[in-house]
């Protein structure tokens, strides 16, 4: 039993624990699933899929005949913008791709970006780019702190159990801490 024990404060305690950490639970699956999406990015953005593609078209085109030349081309997406990166390239800007075409060999490459739905809005939300979501992130790290300080106050930490609640309490204490040490 532990100094709680002896109050009905420990009982307080454990609703709030329980009621806000109920509450939680949707930003706690935003912010959970968002960091295994941005830890895994491998030079990707997880909010999107990426289809790549390429197409030999006539060589030596200007941007207008290219733009010309493309229109007749089947299933591919409308020019918005061509600029010129070199003597032998042109950049091609779609609404959601980019491509490059090479005016020496006629070979166009370009990809294709598409919205995956919920990977684009809980990484809005992980990155703070919704409007007042700060508030409700401000809320859930204070969220948080209760939670961590809370559950160390609820349990004993005399006896066998307690002596094992202990060291896993240090062990969970000094990971960031190795971790910002070995940095």
């Amino acid at each position: 039993m532990t100094w709680f024990n002896k109050n009905k404060g420990r009982k307080w305690m454990r609703q709030l624990h329980r009621d806000i950490g109920l509450l939680m639970i949707g930003v706690a699956l935003v912010y959970g699933l968002s960091g295994i999406l941005l830890n895994h990015m491998n030079g990707k953005n997880p909010s999107y899929s990426t289809t790549q593609k390429q197409l030999t078209l006539a060589k030596g085109l200007n941007g207008q005949l290219l733009k010309e030349a493309w229109q007749v081309v089947p299933d591919v997406p409308s020019i918005q913008q061509i600029g010129r990166l070199d003597e032998e390239h042109l950049r091609l800007l779609f609404d959601g791709g980019i491509g490059v075409y090479n005016a020496a060999t006629g070979f166009t490459e370009y990809e294709l970006h598409e919205k995956r739905w919920l990977n684009y809005y809980i990484n809005k939300l992980h990155y703070n780019k919704l409007s007042g979501w700060t508030a409700v992130a401000d809320i859930f790290a204070g969220a948080l702190i209760f939670l961590a300080v809370s559950g160390i106050l609820m349990l004993p930490l005399k006896g066998k159990k307690g002596r094992r609640r202990g060291v896993l309490l240090v062990l969970g204490l000094l990971i960031p801490i190795i971790f910002i040490v070995l940095s």
